[in-house]
């Protein structure tokens, strides 16, 4: 065969010019939403394909947040995270992808986050000549009768060329000879399949073999080529081949038939006889996958499968089927094969971004994960839907294509669920269906938004007073869901009643435990209880926190003894006496032991017991009240001074106690015990004579001072022009009375401030009460002043003479200050003498004791108190006088009994235990050092 001109060359490259355009244009049209790329197939791994951020509409600056990326099953292409460029990852062979496809298409997705975005890329990749054509079998043997008739065509196997498009194969070509021609026929399938042309009778007498060329040349610039010998036996002649029934079978498959199902049987029939007219079937000129998945009986022509079909590989065969007989004629038929799909392929999905943790304040429609579903069934085989099962909190949302976007659908709590198994279900639209399912892990991230929480809602401590100090007396806890710092949490005082710079020498708080620490040994007669703000902070950003209040109660222990108020030592440190009637009937009150406990409850609870009596039987003690009575009248033979031990205790465990010693004597008045008492020889005690030559040489200087002073007045009076001025001395009494005025009992002598009158007429000196009335002592026996006592320079009786004969009397007592038996302070009082009685009402006794304290101050200091003047009123001793204040008393809510008086206080004055007072009723006196024999 002649080659063809230059001209017939260069046009297949002209018509690949016009020819792709079209096609790209046609493929414009059916993806509009596309980025499209043309590059030639075989490129060097990271040639660049073109800059997909700029074509994407994306700044340079934004690709490291954006994290430009592609999806795709198989990834040929990668994206250069610096400059956007879209570069080439893997060797791209085009026939090895697209095969004889006219358009080979990579068709694949970019995927961008923050915010997420989905892309189509398409990359047409067009195909260079690197294939040359070759042929199935470089030497072709043919056997040709010689009565073959001129024209008679021999169909050759055609060159195979990878390459598509103007690279494939061409054209053929046959060497110059004069018995055959080369004609080109086309398939179905578009292939070019070479026929050798009888042009002229053989002989085989003349030449009985024909040597040939075949060159295949492809429409490559430069063309590349290949060639095969052809072989020509010429033959002795069979005059009829075979010839089938028909050119061309149809037939259809379903994809899911079994090995060794019977796709088509051929026939054909040969007219000759003989060996010549039997005949072989065989496969003519067909691909691998053919061989792969048919098999042919060579004698019956039955067509069996021998492998499982797959639609979505391969959709269609061409079998082409030659029948040949014994003397090598052949006849050729073509048999197409359709698969049809089946629902044979699950839904497959593929999770492209989880974004995991996750934190619990996220808001609902936060994306999750972006998932992408694929079919490789077609029609309604290959439609997929996905959902979730279970799991409300989560919704699927279909965002592009076969995309679709997990994202919340409600608010998430960490401390409910810290992580989330998720399950999401792919299924087509097959009949039957088919699916698939993926599971999602999904972790909760935590944030701070827990407070922490006490377990209590008010915590009472209560702690025994003298704790040893650094003890732990409490701990508060509180819990915080929250994880890591957000639940970590520490503790911390924030307020308190105690005093703010107090507050740290009292307790402290463990930041890390809890545990309330007591700084100091507490002291419940000085602090009962107080009140903590215990506060629980978290460490997260910002931090919350909770608070709680902590009461502590600081429990009494008994460690405070009774004190003894009442009998005390006068203010020189002489112990005092109590006198007694000698008329006193049984249950008559003598005198009251006043003790109190600072202590408090069952601690202060106080007895009193006798421990020791110089007349046993003679005097009762109050077991509770403490009061001191008459057990019996007082006999010829009992002592007119008696003594009485007291012990005081408390109630606590074990008990404390305290003593007093009581002096009584039975005296009528005072003026008996004073001279007993003077008269009495004091012990060879050296101290005590020391104390009471002090007394004496204190009593003289006085005496002498005021006796200097009385003079300088007298005198300055003689002088005076007006006689008036002597107008307050008594004539009577300034004649032989003679009155022998005593030292001033207020110096301390006596326990109590007493104002004194001296009787003229009486043999004996005695003292009485101001409270007497006119019609006991005469006026005239009288002396009285309301300024002072003037003393008498003669102590033999000579008196100092008065220019005035009125006498001044004492007021009457004051009767706002007696009570009735309901109003008495004290235990005594408030029980009604009872000796097993409850427990006082203690807050009342004290308020009570601490007003009449103070009214008896300040009678005392403007002389007008009747406190101690006569029987039934409460008189007190030099320590309760003018100068005692409340500031001596402490607040002790005990048994309360006013000191000075030994009666308790009574409806009417003058009356005791509704008994006539005496005239020396109550009257209190000191014995001196020590008390006389």
């Amino acid at each position: 065969m002649r080659p063809r001109p230059s001209a017939e060359r260069s046009s297949p490259a002209r018509w690949r010019q016009v020819l792709l355009p079209f096609l790209l244009s046609l493929f414009r049209g059916a993806l509009p939403d596309q980025i499209r790329y043309s590059i030639p197939e075989e490129l060097a791994k990271n040639s660049v394909v073109g800059n997909l951020a700029k074509d994407l509409g994306l700044s340079v600056r934004d690709l490291p947040a954006r994290k430009l990326r592609v999806s795709a099953e198989k990834e040929y292409f990668t994206v250069n995270p610096e400059s956007g460029d879209l570069l080439v990852s893997d060797r791209i062979d085009r026939e090895q992808i697209c095969g004889k496809k006219p358009l080979c298409i990579l068709d694949f997705d970019t995927v961008a986050e923050n915010p997420l975005n989905i892309f189509h890329v398409a990359v047409i990749v067009q195909d260079i000549n690197d294939n040359t054509p070759l042929f199935k079998q470089n030497n072709i043997d043919l056997k040709i009768g010689e009565s073959t008739k001129p024209g008679k065509t021999f169909p050759l196997d055609p060159a195979l060329d990878s390459d598509a498009g103007p690279n494939s194969l061409q054209r053929y070509h046959l060497n110059d000879n004069e018995h055959f021609d080369l004609i080109e026929k086309q398939a179905p399938d578009g292939r070019k399949y070479p026929e050798l042309v009888l042009k002229h009778s053989l002989d085989r007498e003349e030449q009985n073999l024909h040597q040939l060329v075949l060159t295949a040349v492809d429409g490559g610039d430069p063309p590349q080529s290949g060639t095969a010998q052809i072989q020509i036996q010429v033959t002795d002649a069979n005059d009829n081949a075979p010839v089938f029934i028909q050119d061309v079978y149809k037939v259809s498959l379903q994809e899911g038939v079994p090995l060794g199902f019977s796709v088509l049987q051929v026939t054909a029939t040969d007219q000759d006889e003989g060996v010549n007219a039997e005949i072989t079937y065989s496969f003519h000129h067909v691909d691998e996958l053919v061989e792969k998945f048919f098999n042919l009986d060579k004698r019956t022509g039955e067509i069996t499968t021998k492998d499982n079909f797959d639609f979505e590989i391969a959709n269609s065969y061409t079998l082409s089927v030659e029948a040949k007989d014994h003397g090598d004629l052949a006849a050729y038929c073509s048999i197409q094969v359709e698969i049809l799909d089946e629902n044979d392929c699950a839904p497959e999905m593929v999770i492209t971004s989880v974004f995991t943790p996750l934190p619990e304040d996220s808001p609902p429609g936060t994306v999750i994960a972006l998932i992408k579903t694929r079919d490789r069934d077609s029609g309604e085989n290959g439609e997929v839907y996905c959902r979730i099962l279970g799991k409300a909190e989560f919704i699927l949302k279909s965002y592009s294509k076969n995309y679709y976007k997990l994202v919340t659908d409600g608010p998430l709590d960490r401390e409910e669920n810290p992580e989330y198994n998720i399950t999401i279900m792919a299924t087509d639209r097959g009949k039957p269906p088919l699916s698939s399912s993926i599971n999602i892990t999904l972790h909760i991230a935590d944030v701070n938004d827990n407070a922490p929480v006490f377990e209590q809602v008010f915590y009472l401590v209560h702690i025994a007073e003298n704790n040893p100090p650094g003890a732990s007396i409490a701990q508060v806890s509180a819990s915080d869901p929250d994880l890591g710092p957000n639940g970590r949490v520490s503790y911390s005082i924030v307020a308190s009643d105690l005093e703010p710079r107090a507050l740290a020498s009292y307790v402290s708080v463990s930041a890390q435990s809890g545990v309330v620490f007591a700084q100091r040994a507490f002291d419940h007669e000085q602090l009962r209880a107080f009140e903590l703000t215990v506060q629980a902070r978290d460490q997260g950003s910002p931090a919350l926190s909770a608070n709680v209040s902590l009461r502590v109660l600081v429990g009494d222990s008994n460690d405070n003894a009774p004190r003894v108020l009442y009998p005390a030592l006068g203010p020189d440190g002489s112990a005092l006496f109590d006198t007694v009637p000698r008329a006193a009937q049984p249950g008559y009150l003598v005198t009251k032991v006043v003790a109190v406990d600072a202590d408090s409850g069952h601690n202060a609870w106080l007895s009193y017991h006798v421990l020791q009596a110089s007349e046993p039987g003679l005097f009762s003690l109050g077991l509770r009240t403490g009061e001191v009575r008459t057990a019996r009248a007082l006999g010829d033979r009992d002592a007119a001074r008696q003594r009485l031990l007291v012990a005081v205790r408390d109630g606590g465990q074990p008990p404390l106690s305290a003593t007093a010693t009581l002096h009584l004597v039975f005296a009528d008045s005072l003026q008996e015990v004073l001279p007993d008492v003077s008269d009495r020889p004091e012990p060879s005690d050296p101290q005590a004579e020391l104390q009471f030559y002090l007394v004496v040489a204190l009593a003289l200087i006085s005496v002498l001072f005021l006796l200097a002073v009385i003079l300088a007045v007298a005198l300055r009076l003689r002088r005076s022009p007006s006689p008036a001025a002597w107008g307050c001395f008594q004539s009577g009494l300034r004649s032989k009375s003679g009155p022998g005025v005593l030292p001033d009992y207020r110096e301390g002598t006596l326990p109590y401030s007493y104002n004194l009158c001296v009787a003229s007429q009486l043999a004996k000196t005695e003292f009485n009460f101001l409270n007497v009335t006119p019609e006991v002592t005469p006026s005239q026996d009288l002396l009285c002043e309301d300024a002072a006592w003037l003393p008498n320079t003669n102590h033999e009786g000579a008196g100092v003479p008065f220019a005035s004969d009125t006498i001044l009397k004492q007021a009457p007592p004051n009767t706002d200050w007696r009570f009735s038996q309901a109003q008495r302070p004290g235990t005594s009082g408030s029980q009604n003498g009872d000796e097993t009685g409850t427990w006082p009402n203690n807050q009342f006794d004290t308020e009570m004791l601490q007003a009449m304290i103070l009214a008896s101050a300040s009678e005392a200091a403007d002389g007008g108190s009747t406190l101690g003047g006569g029987a039934g009123t409460m008189g007190l001793s030099a320590r309760y006088g003018p100068q005692f204040t409340l500031q001596h008393v402490p607040d002790y809510r005990q048994n309360v009994y006013i000191p000075g008086s030994n009666a308790t206080l009574t409806n009417a004055a003058g009356k005791r235990d509704g008994k006539a007072p005496t005239g020396g009723n109550g009257n209190k006196k000191k014995s001196g050092k020590k008390e006389k024999k």
